[in-house]
């Protein structure tokens, strides 16, 4: 017990302030810059005390500020097209510098160099530094008031151990998460620790930063003890009555690490791609099923949008000529994926050699998007940016509205609490910038030779033993998680060239795949690129920004914007690869192969040059939705001729026709139209139409004429008058029927059950949110991938084929015949019809939810805002969006 209130009383006392008084708030600063707004839904605040949270279980009494940004980022549905620019600021808050007069709440210090105002309006933190200390303290003080709990269920999350923390219901989520990211306390520790080796000043200040960030959330943590109105309620439905653990920065490395995880690698697919190609291969045979594989890999079809548009593309990471020289082949049945679980068997591969996250967190793989318009194709002369980054929807957000102000520090937007002080994505003085993943490959699959024995390998003419890492824990059910207590080990094998995932033997001899990731031991390292973005001395221009950017060694694609540029950059540690070597398939290990520059005691190599990154200055528009970044490049994702982008650029395309010069509002209609478009109905449906011709069966014939009808007004999934039904529901209805058969009818003939059964797997159904699909349990996002861009090239091969760059090799559907296509076509919309929409609209995971007006299909496409604690909201219409939104038009600048 003495040792316990030690504990508590030194977490109270916060560490010595500098002597310096009390900083002053800066003015109001309005439209003097520009105009800024900046949405993050449903609210700022997340922290609910157990006063609250039993209220909100009694009355549904939302506490202050958890939902005041809700409605107003639902309601934008209904107020484009036709928005005004006067009346942007009723869906979007504002998002200038300072506290309007008479909108402060509250003002306080929480140390003596540190002075935080809290607004009325929203509840925004505007934090204020004396030193550079002091406003990172500040920080850490103030997201720990908004997301205490949500930030400790990150760092568990992060760390692998979610279970201990939260209940058994999540130990999936930790075996995926152990098995991307396995540390040890010592590799965190030397993470953060190297940095001022590694980087000099900048590298001291990130360890200063992180340090002082950390002492800000303990302080809280410590007046939270003393002063349970403070606590969140649900630690006591944790069985954690004292709340949290200190905060360190080795946790803020697991945040970093778990989102760099979800949102910013590439890659790490190769044994996947291997089994791919050889059902290629049986089915087509060596030279075609080469050929098919390489088709729909789909790595630098010309027909796909990109964001850089400059005609020689950037070349990065592209199939050699020789495609199979140098990979590593296993011997037919002996792939085994490694088990992360300890005492488990290895299994045999399938498909996918990850799971799916599940338990408290669900993150989308890549859907944040961006347009940019130059100050040539505005009306008022200045960049115009509708730009935002979508990391799901949950209750509270996982992103967290700051305004900082300080020492190295001036600037306002986005924070994903735990991961340190700084904005990730946001504002400066006269600039704003904002993010998309990328996905660019930075992992590749190794085959070392074993010797000895199964835990030693080959590698640089040494034997050398694999390196155990291991990581236990165990829960005990509580109010929120009945799941009966228990226990799991996890084990992984590190080597020095990655992680080992897999098992089999190459000609009879014995070897081990292993996972190497250029981020892994570096994941502290980007906080460089984020201190730069926070800093007006180290970001005052486009070209600035492209160099602070290159500090990020995730795969990320960087937007700026301020009052004459706009620019556009693509990051992340890009290894080298030799000459010859496919980073697509699993490559065998031989000295010559390894990335270019590689020093395995520090996991370091040469990366690609900034100039040789995707970049692009005032073009004009830019455009970014995970698309290809641009020509001959990057690896990692494949990119067909359809991506959802082209919502984007289709909008902005019409009006800027006939020279028009576009508004900032009219450039949010541009986003907002492909928030509800569907990009199957837009551009895979209107070929699909074509080779059905006019069918003389009446049903067919119907059917065709709904489609058609909405394919007419837009291809939109939504409710405008909100009725609960959808416009054209019928047709929308049809489209998710027809997209359920129309794949097989195309593919299935020409590649057999098997080949077919695995591309399916691989491009699962993309509907919005689908259960039947991918997987995005209500997150909003759609049109990641899947079949569309496949079925529209290769029936557009039959009906158009002068139109297509870059034809396949093989002709799918009817094997190459347009009459036996028509049949195969037509019969998968008869199919179609006839489909139970009771089937097609089951979701389990909608068991509870109340549905308000919305019919079964709304509901079934409605975002859900996943409760991290007791309070939750309701299912809101869906929209395809980021999450968080910038609106943007800087009109004025430092002097250059």
């Amino acid at each position: 017990m003495r040792a316990t209130l030690l504990a508590v009383l030194a977490l109270a006392l916060p560490p010595a302030a500098a002597a310096a008084a009390p900083p002053v708030p800066t003015p109001y600063e309005g439209t003097a810059n520009g105009r800024f707004f900046h949405i993050i839904p449903p609210g700022e605040a997340g922290t609910a005390n157990l006063v609250q949270t039993a209220g909100f279980l009694t009355t549904r009494q939302q506490p202050p500020h958890f939902s005041d940004q809700r409605d107003r980022y639902t309601n934008l549905l209904y107020a484009t097209p036709g928005l005004r620019d006067a009346d942007i600021g009723r869906y979007f808050p504002d998002a200038s510098f300072g506290v309007a007069p008479g909108d402060g709440a509250r003002t306080y210090h929480p140390r003596g160099d540190v002075t935080i105002v809290r607004d009325k309006s929203f509840g925004t933190a505007h934090v204020y530094g004396a030193t550079r200390s002091g406003t990172s303290f500040g920080v850490g003080y103030a997201v720990a008031e908004d997301r205490l709990f949500f930030m400790d269920v990150l760092r568990h999350y992060g760390n692998g151990e979610l279970a201990s923390f939260a209940g058994g219901a999540n130990v999936a989520t930790d075996r995926e998460q152990f098995e991307a990211a396995p540390y040890t306390a010592a590799d965190l520790t030397k993470q953060f620790e190297q940095l001022p080796r590694l980087y000099g000043r900048d590298g001291q200040n990130l360890v200063d930063d992180v340090q002082a960030y950390c002492d800000g959330v303990n302080a809280y943590i410590a007046a939270a003890r003393l002063d349970p109105t403070l606590m969140p309620g649900e630690y006591a439905a944790i069985g954690k009555p004292l709340g949290p653990d200190p905060w360190t920065p080795s946790n803020v490395l697991s945040v970093a690490s778990l989102i760099g995880a979800q949102l910013g690698n590439g890659g790490g697919n190769e044994l996947s791609q291997l089994q791919l190609l050889q059902a290629d291969i049986r089915r087509f045979g060596s030279k075609r099923g080469v050929q098919a594989w390489t088709d729909l890999r789909s790595l630098d079809d010309p027909e796909a949008p990109v964001t850089a548009t400059r005609r020689r593309g950037f070349p990065y990471d592209q199939i050699p000529k020789r495609p199979l020289g140098g990979v590593a082949l296993p011997d037919p049945g002996s792939l085994k994926l490694a088990s992360v679980d300890a005492g488990r068997p290895d299994t045999p591969a399938t498909r996918r050699s990850t799971g799916v996250l599940r338990g408290l967190l669900r993150f989308p793989q890549s859907d944040s998007n961006a347009l940019l318009v130059s100050a040539r194709n505005s009306a008022t002369g200045h960049p115009l940016a509708v730009f935002g980054s979508q990391a799901g929807y949950f209750q509270p957000e996982i992103w967290w509205g700051v305004e900082a102000h300080g020492p190295g520090f001036d600037v306002r937007g986005a924070n994903i609490p735990g991961t340190g002080p700084y904005v990730e994505i946001g504002r400066g003085p006269d600039y704003a910038w904002s993010a998309t993943s990328a996905g660019q490959d930075i992992i590749d699959v190794f085959a070392l030779n074993t010797c000895r024995d199964a835990m030693h390998y080959r590698y640089r003419g040494q034997c050398l033993a694999m390196e155990p890492v291991v990581r236990s824990e165990r829960w005990s059910p509580s109010l929120a998680d009945a799941t009966p207590a228990g226990s799991v080990t996890f084990r992984v094998l590190r080597t020095k060239l990655g992680l080992v995932v897999a098992r089999a033997t190459i000609k009879g001899r014995p070897v081990v795949y292993t996972r190497l990731r250029s981020t892994y031991q570096h994941e502290f390292d980007s906080g460089r690129g984020f201190q730069a973005f926070n800093d007006p001395e180290k970001t005052h221009d486009v070209q600035s920004f492209q160099r602070s950017a290159m500090g990020v060694g995730y795969t990320f694609n960087w937007l700026y914007a301020d009052d004459r540029d706009i620019g556009y950059i693509n990051t992340g540690s890009n290894p080298l690869r030799p000459k010859g070597v496919d980073g697509l398939l699993p490559i065998r290990y031989s000295r010559r192969r390894e990335w270019k520059g590689f020093d395995p005691d520090t996991n370091l190599a040469t990366y690609q040059a900034q100039t040789r990154r995707p970049q692009a200055l005032n073009q004009r528009y830019l455009v970014s939705w995970n698309n290809k970044q641009a020509r001959h490049c990057c690896g990692g994702s494949s990119y067909t001729p359809l991506w959802r982008s082209q919502l984007l650029t289709d909008g902005l395309d019409k009006r800027l026709a006939g020279g028009h010069k576009l508004t900032l509002a009219e450039v949010v209609d541009a986003a907002e139209n492909g928030a509800t478009g569907d990009l199957r109905g837009a551009k895979m449906l209107p070929v699909a139409l074509k080779v059905l011709g006019h069918p003389r069966d009446p049903k067919l014939a119907a059917a065709a004429q709904t489609l058609r009808a909405w394919r007419a007004s837009g291809a939109h999934r939504i409710d405008r008058d909100r009725d609960g039904h959808y416009e054209h529901a019928d047709a929308v209805r049809l489209m998710d029927a027809w997209y359920e058969t129309l794949p097989r009818a195309v593919f299935g003939s020409r590649m057999g059950a098997d080949v077919f059964k695995r591309y399916d797997a691989d491009l699962a159904p993309d509907r919005p949110n689908s259960y039947h699909g991918n997987g995005h349990d209500h997150l909003g996002s759609s049109w990641e991938d899947g079949w569309f861009g496949y079925v529209q090239k290769d029936l557009r091969s039959l009906v158009a084929p002068k139109t297509v760059r870059g034809s396949y090799h093989l002709r799918f559907c009817g094997k190459g015949n347009f009459g036996a296509c028509r049949k195969a076509v037509r019969a998968s919309l008869a199919k179609a019809l006839s489909i139970d929409p009771a089937v097609l609209l089951n979701d389990p995971t909608l068991a509870g939810e109340d549905c308000g007006r919305m019919d079964a299909q709304a509901c079934f496409d409605a975002l859900r805002y996943r409760p991290l604690g007791v309070v939750s909201q309701p299912l809101q219409p869906w929209q395809n969006r980021p999450t968080q939104q910038q609106v943007v038009e800087v009109t004025a600048h430092r002097p250059r």
